[in-house]
């Protein structure tokens, strides 16, 4: 079993993570309040650690199961709960799933005097979509996720952790547009995809009562999301084209 560890405790970082095989898991060492969209442990939860687990591509209902070479799933935040366990993630762990392969998980740090943010983001947007087009889903069920856990040492308030899932948003979003990203139904202008998901976790450090554009933690944010976005799209954009070509196919087939 593949297990690659990384330090948190070298000059670089400060957050202990490692990846198993086709797991994510961030110790947080301590119990910290997160804001997150996870399908497991969403919403303002104190938590203890955080996973990303790689899943199938092409995953279906339970009650779709069966079908030669598909693979059967119930409910996301159970299944997550048993990777938890099995992994010996501490408890309360926040879980989010993806379909992007974790060798291409990107771990980056911005800093700005005492304060500081780390994120681990996985890119993926075979699955993109634009805010506001009919809800559709994706007929290879494909889950491109945009993941992404960002974790400071600033002590943030519950409207600036708020603030910062806006931000982080914002610079995803802006990171889509400027590299003209299209939905996986070839219409221009995706803002993200069907099942992205970001988690804020606040740190024990300096007060932080805003995290707006206009701060120096919010202008971490948008910096930091926006390289790794862009990193990440140079990593997945000729796997992206090849899944988006199959889509397109599969969805005229269904339109014929």
């Amino acid at each position: 079993m593949a297990n690659n560890t990384r330090s948190s405790s070298g000059r670089r970082f400060t957050t202990r993570f490692f990846v198993n095989e086709d797991t994510l898991v961030v110790d947080l060492m301590k119990r910290r309040r997160a804001l997150s969209s996870a399908p497991r442990l969403g919403g303002l939860v104190t938590a203890r650690s955080i996973i990303n687990h790689q899943v199938p591509d092409n995953p279906v209902p339970r009650h779709e199961s069966g079908k030669k070479g598909r693979r059967q799933w119930g409910d996301p935040a159970r299944y997550l709960g048993l990777v938890a366990r099995s992994l010996a993630a501490p408890e309360p762990c926040v879980g989010l799933m993806t379909a992007v392969l974790m060798r291409r998980l990107i771990v980056l740090r911005e800093e700005s005097g005492e304060l500081w943010i780390e994120g681990f983001l996985t890119v993926g947007v075979t699955n993109a979509v634009r805010a506001g087009h009919a809800a559709a889903h994706h007929p290879a069920g494909a889950t491109g996720t945009i993941n992404m856990i960002l974790i400071t040492n600033a002590a943030l308030s519950a409207s600036a952790m708020v603030t910062l899932v806006q931000v982080a948003t914002e610079s995803k979003t802006a990171a889509l547009l400027a590299h003209g990203v299209k939905t996986w139904t070839g219409q221009p202008g995706a803002t993200g995809t069907g099942t992205d998901a970001v988690v804020v976790v606040s740190g024990d450090g300096p007060a932080t009562k805003y995290g707006g554009t206009h701060t120096r933690i919010g202008a971490l944010v948008g910096r930091l999301v926006m390289k790794g976005v862009t990193r990440g799209l140079s990593m997945s954009r000729s796997r992206g084209s090849r899944r988006r070509d199959d889509a397109m196919n599969q969805l005229r087939a269904i339109n014929d």
